[in-house]
């Protein structure tokens, strides 16, 4: 069923232009269903605000036949904000106030951009331990994204991130470990997982912490891995709600990172996402901002509408069909009597009633 666009984001104009159902809230009053509340923490920076927010919009409003979802997008105070950023959030964001006072079925947290290698240093890092701790108590599972998942390992399980010479960078493939688990339940068992990272818990890291690995990279990398109940908590580790051209948005700005002087060296090309002839293209174009650099000449305009048809995504549908079960899980749990609040359905030690 679709989500609800029970606020004016610009998001669900968008999705709707898409194709992805959206009902308003006049429509969905009148369905005998008990809706789902999710919630998106969005960390994001100012720039990828919006292109989260729809990312997983978009993975939630596929999800599953069974609810309506209305999705509550709120950010931290302690992050920093541009103007117009702020003005976005303020007019379309609800307060981590309001989420709390209200209730969540579920809550997903996004990635964030960082200004160092300790998170513990960061400016977000007292109250995203807040919110991920009220939702641990509160919330019948929580989806954690990338950088949430290290920064989750770290505070509850002791786990630290460890920094990598080199970047995680590209698409990258990936297989499921544990076929029994509802999460993965009828998806590939063999699919493509974007990441962007230089940070990494290993998956030793994940079994000291006492986690259930489902699908792990051809590096022995997890990305998908449970809280020890098999539900309350998920983790990905790497981004597979990113859209076709996420990849592509993060090259440019980082070659424009490199003409401004930031980055002393030449960005190197995604794995396993361009073709034979985008990575042809790139190559040819790295040589000539090379050249307009060293000779201080004007910079050639980035190719990007000569690559972007011919880019594929081979990733979504399995990220959709996670989501899917997910959101599936929720509703099971929430809805075993319908006449309680969510939470009063739910046992906490086991939700799912998995063997041990």
């Amino acid at each position: 069923m679709p989500l609800v666009a029970h606020n004016n984001l610009p998001s669900f104009g968008k999705l709707l232009a898409e194709g992805v159902k959206v009902l308003k809230p006049n429509i969905a009053q009148h369905q005998d269903i008990r809706e789902l509340h999710i919630g998106l923490l969005n960390m994001m920076p100012d720039l990828a605000l919006g292109a989260t927010e729809r990312q997983f919009f978009r993975l939630i409003g596929e999800s599953n036949p069974i609810a309506q979802f209305y999705v509550h997008p709120f950010t931290l105070d302690t992050l920093p904000r541009g103007k117009a950023a702020q003005v976005h959030i303020d007019q379309h964001y609800e307060s981590f106030d309001q989420v709390r006072a209200q209730g969540l079925d579920a809550l997903i947290i996004t990635g964030a951009n960082v200004t160092g290698p300790e998170l513990s240093l960061e400016v977000f890092w007292e109250s995203l331990i807040e919110v991920a701790d009220w939702a641990h108590e509160n919330v019948t599972s929580t989806l954690c994204s990338c950088l949430a998942t290290h920064a989750v390992l770290e505070f509850r399980y002791g786990q630290k991130r460890v920094q990598k010479p080199y970047k995680k960078w590209g698409v990258f493939p990936h297989n499921v470990i544990d076929q029994s688990h509802p999460l993965v339940v009828d998806i590939n068992t063999q699919f493509d997982v974007p990441h962007s990272r230089w940070n990494n818990v290993d998956a030793q890291q994940f079994v000291a912490a006492g986690l259930k690995a489902l699908v792990t990279g051809d590096d022995g990398c997890i990305h998908l891995a449970t809280s020890a109940d098999g539900f309350r908590t998920v983790f990905f580790q790497g981004h597979p709600e990113y859209d076709t051209i996420s990849l592509l948005k993060e090259y440019k700005r980082e070659i424009t990172r490199y003409i401004l002087g930031e980055l002393t060296t030449y960005p190197p090309l995604p794995t396993k996402y361009f073709g034979v002839f985008e990575s042809a293209l790139m190559r040819e174009f790295e040589s000539r901002v090379k050249l307009a650099k060293n000779h201080q000449l004007e910079m050639p305009d980035f190719p990007e509408s000569l690559v972007l048809s011919k880019l594929n995504n081979t990733w979504h549908d399995t990220a959709s069909a996670v989501v899917g079960n997910w959101m599936g899980l929720i509703y099971q749990v929430t809805h075993k009597d319908r006449r309680k609040p969510f939470m009063d359905n739910v046992d906490i030690e086991n939700p799912l009633g998995l063997k041990r």
